[in-house]
């Protein structure tokens, strides 16, 4: 039964990372501001926020991160210079980033760990169920993956995290979801979880993806929660917790995903994103394919 629960706002944006896996490009530049065809991969996660409905965005920074703020804040040389020049189409597109939501900046001083970047979020968004986005998953926007979360949060209350179906050899770069079956066909019932499991220990191939909605009682597990792998504060952790016993903050359920993901945080999949979503841009799209076509004839007579 249908129950109502607190309409969810606002969404947090861990954005505190090192991104060593891109060096030495992010050695000056957070690797949130890395371009993903013309757009920095950030904004695509700003912009499924707003999509869904959030238009509260706090993103969780470290240092080095100022470019984030600068590049969501109004630059009213370069906005004058457009204007002058009567280049509307790119000063629109100068102006959209600014004008996407009302973003908030708070600072994770040690990085340690995902749960420690959630916790530091405790303070904007108080007592209110809240989205969580990670910005190395991009969920392409014809698959509303964060609006059917809110759905389902909404009717059981709780938390809700998202799930993707992976090769067993694969689990192990994952947090993985023991699950139970619900009457709709894409929601599960999650009873457990574990960070990164050897594949012959994983209870599923349900791994966890960068998208959650968390009820607040979350906070209040992860001030209380050791460092777990990898000297971390992780949230799968504070997770499992509230699986393993709903009378705190209500059920988990997982949202099984089908659909589009770009997975940004490994360099091969980060060009093979750009590849894709450059492929399918109607302004680029006809001529880069036509390119690529050409390009692997040639690589595959050239073997």
């Amino acid at each position: 039964m249908t129950q109502s629960h607190p309409r969810i706002s606002k969404a947090v944006i861990p954005a505190a990372g090192l991104g060593t896996r891109f060096l030495p490009a992010t050695k000056a530049t957070p690797k949130e501001m890395l371009p993903v065809v013309d757009k920095p991969a950030i904004q695509y996660v700003v912009e499924e926020a707003v999509s869904a409905g959030l238009d509260d965005v706090l993103m969780v920074t470290g240092r080095n991160k100022r470019p984030l703020e600068d590049h969501f804040d109004r630059n009213y040389e370069l906005e004058s210079a457009l204007e002058k020049k009567g280049d509307t189409e790119r000063l629109a597109k100068v102006q959209e980033s600014s004008d996407l939501a009302m973003i908030h900046y708070v600072r994770q001083g040690d990085p340690r760990g995902l749960g420690h970047a959630v916790l530091c979020a405790a303070p904007h968004v108080g007592d209110e169920p809240f989205a969580v986005l990670l910005g190395d998953d991009l969920i392409d926007p014809r698959d509303p993956l964060l609006r059917r979360m809110i759905e389902v949060q909404e009717q059981y209350g709780g938390s809700v995290i998202a799930l993707m179906e992976v090769a067993p050899e694969q689990i192990h770069l994952y947090g993985c979801a023991a699950v139970d079956t619900t009457e709709d066909g894409d929601v599960v019932r999650v009873s457990g979880l574990v960070e990164k499991p050897d594949p012959a220990d994983a209870p599923s191939h349900y791994a966890v993806i960068g998208r959650y909605v968390l009820d607040p009682h979350v906070f209040g597990i992860l001030r209380r929660t050791e460092p777990g792998r990898g000297g971390e504060i992780q949230l799968t952790d504070a997770l499992q917790q509230l699986a393993a016993d709903e009378k705190i903050g209500g059920p988990v359920h997982g949202v099984v995903f089908k659909g589009r993901r770009y997975d940004t945080g490994d360099r091969g999949d980060y060009l093979r994103a750009i590849v894709r979503l450059a492929c399918e841009r109607e302004d680029l799209g006809p001529d880069f394919r036509t390119w690529l076509r050409r390009y692997v004839a040639e690589e595959m007579q050239g073997r």
